[in-house]
């Protein structure tokens, strides 16, 4: 089996602040926003080295959509940041009218996204927001694995040309990518080949997804797992390639099933290749306040809640 290896707990909303970091540095087309949570999202680096392209608008995210998108008329590159809750229920009316159906060029940067917001509660987890993002046209929709990961997504919708959301969260979780495995949006990356089942996770649940593949091996399950940082433009190529060779498949998001990433790729199956499925997601609900590791095992978002899913498709194919 490949290994990875723990570089150190890091949160991800530190690898989008160390990538806007860079980009200030080298990119003046790059401004950013932020709805009064600039130690939060980590942007305080930018603000202070860039204060004629930082605007902080107060609690004002619907007005900082506005402002973000007007701001691509004269050709800037706006990166928004909030928390995930404000960053899309708040402010759909504004993302969709004057950002996706205008076709702006908005990066829509989200973090405390999901269950592991932690403390914070049910009114600030968010759970719904990939689905909400990826029905808008024209919306790309990335959720990153760890702080690398984050910081190479972040660094490379710079260029890209379009309205993004960047999904990303608040814990300290395993930083395991490298360099190596590079990072191309629309594109999935295989982290573990496999023969048996095939996982695909995204978000914090791609360190689960590798852990689960570790202890499965030692009972004769071979796991192959597939990376998913873009939820769309889904890589529709690397799951059926997968599941050709497995016959099933587990999908694994920190998000409700209910329009996730394993909803997409369920619906894609459906058309071009019926595969057993089952999902670790959460079912329905809303959250409540714990700790993220508290939350995570309640929800069957970890490690041993894959473990349980691979064990029941296997059986099933």
């Amino acid at each position: 089996m490949r290994k990875y290896s723990n570089q150190g707990d890091k949160d991800t909303r530190s690898g989008f602040g160390e990538g806007l970091t860079e980009l200030g540095r080298n990119n003046s087309e790059v401004v950013a926003l932020c709805a009064d949570l600039t130690g939060s999202l980590k942007m305080n680096t930018f603000a202070d080295e860039n204060p004629e392209r930082f605007f902080q608008v107060g609690i004002a995210e619907a007005n900082m959509i506005g402002i973000a998108a007007g701001m691509t008329i004269g050709g800037k590159i706006p990166f928004t940041g909030t928390c995930a809750n404000f960053a899309t229920s708040r402010d759909y009316d504004q993302i969709r009218q004057s950002i996706a159906y205008s076709g702006k060029n908005v990066k829509i940067c989200a973090s405390h996204a999901g269950i592991t917001l932690g403390e914070d509660g049910a009114t600030h987890q968010i759970l719904e927001d990939i689905g909400m993002m990826k029905m808008l046209p024209e919306m790309t929709v990335i959720n990153p694995c760890d702080y690398n990961q984050t910081k190479a997504a972040t660094l490379a919708i710079a260029n890209f040309e379009g309205p993004v959301y960047l999904r990303f969260g608040r814990p300290k979780v395993p930083n395991f990518t490298t360099p190596e495995l590079g990072f191309e949006i629309g594109k999935g990356i295989l982290l573990q080949p496999g023969s048996d089942v095939t996982v695909v996770a995204t978000g914090h649940l791609v360190w689960e997804a590798l852990e689960a593949a570790k202890e499965l091996i030692s009972e004769g399950i071979s796991v192959e797992v597939i990376n998913i940082h873009t939820i769309k433009p889904l890589d529709e190529e690397i799951i059926l390639n997968s599941v050709r060779k497995t016959a099933c498949i587990v999908t694994a998001e920190e998000h409700n099933f209910h329009g996730g990433l394993g909803e997409s790729i369920a619906g894609m199956l459906s058309r071009k290749h019926p595969t057993v499925q089952e999902y670790v997601a959460t079912q329905d609900c809303f959250g409540e306040s714990g700790t993220p590791a508290q939350l995570m095992k309640k929800y069957g978002l970890d490690k041993n809640a894959i473990i349980q899913k691979v064990k029941l498709v296997y059986q099933r194919k």
